[in-house]
């Protein structure tokens, strides 16, 4: 048994297996490459597919070659499909999790689309290398290769979805179908440092767009001679993303919520150092207009000393006396 030997089950939708069953289809011819020990071919063959089949690995290429019609083996880094196919078609040729172990996985990809019949389609499974689990794992200063997963020691070739479809395109294919399967960040075989990463980082982290998807199961077909390739499609899952509601959930909720009264108690220090600043426009004016005030009665009491010391005062303040008066009354 090698390494890379699986069960396939149709019944578990959230299984690479499942996926590419579903997008090759039945009764077709299918070139499956990397096919391991034939598990897919297996089950390919019971949907009425006539698979044929490259392997490297000799035993476990023995252990696949009952249930194909033609079996290769060689090595896919010095191996030409359209070479060792030429003058054959098939409906589908599948890259089951192989391209990721190749040097120059973008030229085996454009040789297999010379082997595609009229309107056949190639359907590629591959890791996603910016899952959650490593986008922290990275975040945490750890990169530990593994037996199997996401960091098998094998890869030599890294893929995101964006990358994924500019390989797929640079081979003049479009993506028709995307889908994925589903893992949670820290549900799967990837070592993430937990304990040094804040929580409310862990929860963004999950929240980020595919940061669940572990697998990318994609169908591809020619784009038209006279055409430009379609928009790559939005990435289904395979299943429901599980609701997430652990430790670090709940410790980001109460984070956001704590931003949430502090931006609320800065919006109101705000809204208070406006009124301050208007009431203090406000004083300033209301002293320029006292100054103003002081400024006028203070003319006014210097224009009236002005008055009290002049003569014409004097004189008319004289006649005007009481005892002018009387006198002049008198006739004194």
């Amino acid at each position: 048994m090698t390494v890379y030997e699986a069960v396939v089950d149709p019944s578990d939708a959230n299984l690479s297996h499942s996926l590419i069953l579903e997008q090759v289809g039945r009764d077709k011819k299918v070139l499956d490459v990397g096919c391991a020990s034939g598990y897919l071919a297996e089950a390919l063959v019971a949907r009425g597919c006539a698979v044929s089949g490259v392997e490297f690995d000799e035993r476990a290429a023995e252990v696949a070659r009952p249930h194909l019609e033609r079996l290769v083996v060689d090595d896919l880094n010095t191996l030409v499909l359209s070479e060792v196919f030429a003058g054959e078609q098939f409906d589908v040729v599948v890259f089951g999790d192989i391209l990721e172990h190749l040097q120059d996985p973008a030229g085996t990809l454009r040789s297999a689309v010379a082997l595609l019949a009229p309107g056949g389609s190639i359907v590629i499974s591959i890791p996603n290398v910016a899952h959650g689990s490593l986008r922290l794992a990275l975040l945490g200063g750890e990169w530990n290769p593994t037996d199997r997963g996401l960091l098998d020691a094998t890869h030599i070739r890294f893929f995101t979805y964006t990358t994924l479809v500019s390989m797929v395109e640079g081979a003049g294919l479009q993506v028709d179908e995307a889908r994925s399967t589903v893992a949670d960040a820290l549900a799967t075989e990837v070592a993430v440092p937990t304990g040094m990463l804040p929580p409310e980082i862990v929860d963004w982290v999950r929240r980020r767009p595919l940061a669940d998807a572990y697998q990318f199961v994609i169908r591809a077909s020619v784009v038209p001679a006279d055409g430009v390739p379609a928009g790559a499609p939005r990435v289904r899952p395979a299943i429901e993303p599980p609701v997430v509601n652990d430790h670090f959930h709940q410790q980001a909720a109460l984070v956001r919520e704590e931003k949430q009264r502090m931006l609320t108690i800065r919006d109101h220090i705000i809204g208070l150092e406006a009124e301050a600043g208007v009431t203090r426009r406000r004083m300033t004016q209301l002293e320029e207009e006292n100054r103003e005030l002081r400024g006028e009665l203070l003319q006014v009491a210097q224009d009236r000393a002005e008055i009290y010391r002049s003569s014409t005062w004097r004189i008319g303040k004289a006649a005007i006396s009481p005892a002018t008066i009387v006198k002049k009354v008198l006739g004194r």
